[in-house]
């Protein structure tokens, strides 16, 4: 189902007003079946809308509805339904359709073996789970494995999974301010680099993005004993990293002892216009964690690749999962892994995401409601201001726009409370890219009148 925007109003007016324009009895059935079946919680529950089907860029409700999908959790990198991933999926089903934890199989070990030869440097140790939150904690276990420590830096507003390790290191509040007692030991937080402090120009985005790099090797050096830095390496809100910033955090983890994690499930494979997006940094983790699109938009698994030095677990269980080698998951991803190598799908995000935020420089660039426009290959967003020079945010206006554009046939999500959050297939066409440019040109264009 297409969700709620982040940091929206349940009951919002622009919310109420979209679903009253769409009265129609299967989607109200539907949605009032779900809200009576599950368990409630925020960016979940009550739904938009529904989904009947899923293709390509499109996503269809139950009443015909039809919306180019710039949002897809993450996992469309290769769109809804691949062919090529469908039909190696039901040819693994008929083959071997699943593999106790204590056995291996062909098809796992050669997942495990690609995933090892297209990481860089010496990551080509690898772990799957079912889902990036555990990738996240099996990485954090290796790490207090590896070094004999126990705490982790990293950062507040980061995310990366909803488990109790993964809230913990996370600095999102919607998963972490609702448990009773204390998260993990040893959590420490620092500003992100694009903090409220460089978004308001403080002393400008550069200069404070490098003080926060400082602020790791501050509190690394008087902790005196960080197993690991954990951290995306580039902000899914989207926010990418001053020029440095990720150097000077390597180096710091080089001086003090501390592993460097890379919290790649939503950037990953591609998306940013490189494999890796830590790679346009020019630095290489000691362990990075993939999920979300590993699955080609079908299946869920995630993998930790992590230096063959760091393989040091093997007296006891930093995983255990069940379906920890499952052929049919393994299948689904490495088809995927073969489908963005055969289609250029790297280079091709690469391209549309400069092509993208040129348009969107041109058409909505001077608009008093943009901020600023940012992002890396497919994954780019506008950020959406009350006043240009203050840069404070407007989230009612980044609603409006959000709903004027589901109308037009455009779904996407809202981060950070007023960031349109654009993060199409790495698949798509240039026209259907372009249409969508224009949906939100025009939704931004309306609010100022």
């Amino acid at each position: 189902m297409i969700t709620h925007t982040e940091g929206e109003s349940n009951t919002s007016q622009a919310r109420a007003a979209w679903a009253a324009r769409h009265p129609d009895a299967a989607t109200r059935d539907l949605l009032a079946r779900d809200a009576g079946a599950f368990l409630h919680q925020s960016l979940s529950s009550p739904c938009v809308s529904t989904i009947a089907k899923a293709e390509g860029i499109w996503i269809e409700d139950t009443a015909g509805r039809r919306y180019m999908d710039f949002h897809g959790n993450s996992v469309h990198h290769i769109g809804y339904g691949h062919p090529r991933v469908v039909a190696a999926i039901k040819a693994q089903l008929d083959s071997l359709s699943f593999s106790p934890r204590r056995f291996t199989n062909e098809v796992s070990v050669e997942l495990a073996e690609a995933l090892g030869a297209l990481a860089p440097g010496d990551l080509g140790k690898v772990l799957f789970t079912t889902g990036g939150s555990d990738a996240n904690e099996v990485a954090l276990r290796i790490a207090r494995a590896a070094t004999g420590r126990f705490k982790t830096l990293s950062f507040w507003d980061a995310f990366h999974g909803a488990g109790f390790g993964a809230s913990s290191v996370g600095g999102e509040a919607t998963f972490r301010s609702h448990i009773a007692g204390p998260l993990l030991p040893g959590a420490e937080h620092v500003a992100p680099f694009n903090c409220y402090r460089c978004a308001y120009g403080h002393p400008g985005p550069e200069a404070c993005g490098l003080a926060c790099a400082r602020m790791v090797e501050f509190v690394l050096e008087r902790e005196g004993d960080v197993a690991a830095v954990i951290a995306e390496p580039m902000r899914a809100v989207p926010v990418v990293p001053p020029p440095g910033f990720w150097a000077a955090v390597r180096a710091a983890c080089n001086r003090h002892g501390a592993l460097l994690i890379m919290d790649e499930i939503p950037t990953g494979l591609g998306k940013t216009g490189r494999m890796f997006a830590f790679e346009h940094d020019e630095v290489v983790p000691d362990i990075v964690t993939l999920g979300k699109a590993l699955g080609g938009g079908i299946l869920p698994i995630a993998a930790v690749v992590a230096r063959r030095d760091l393989d040091v677990c093997g007296d006891f269980a930093i995983g255990h999962y069940t379906h920890e080698k499952n052929p049919v998951t393994a299948r689904a991803a490495l088809e995927t892994l073969a489908v963005i190598r055969d289609e250029g799908l790297v280079e091709r995000a690469a391209q549309l995401g400069r092509h993208a935020q040129e348009r969107l420089s041109e058409t909505v660039g001077g608009s008093a409601s943009v901020g600023d426009i940012r992002g890396r290959g497919l994954m780019f967003g506008v950020e959406i201001v009350a006043d240009r020079s203050t840069r404070a945010p407007d989230r009612a206006a980044a609603e409006r726009i959000y709903y004027r554009c589901l109308e037009a046939g455009l779904s996407f999500k809202i981060s950070a409370g007023s960031v349109l959050t654009l993060s199409p297939p790495l698949t798509i066409a240039q026209d259907d890219l372009d249409r969508a440019l224009s949906i939100v040109a025009r939704a931004i264009a309306d609010e100022r009148g």
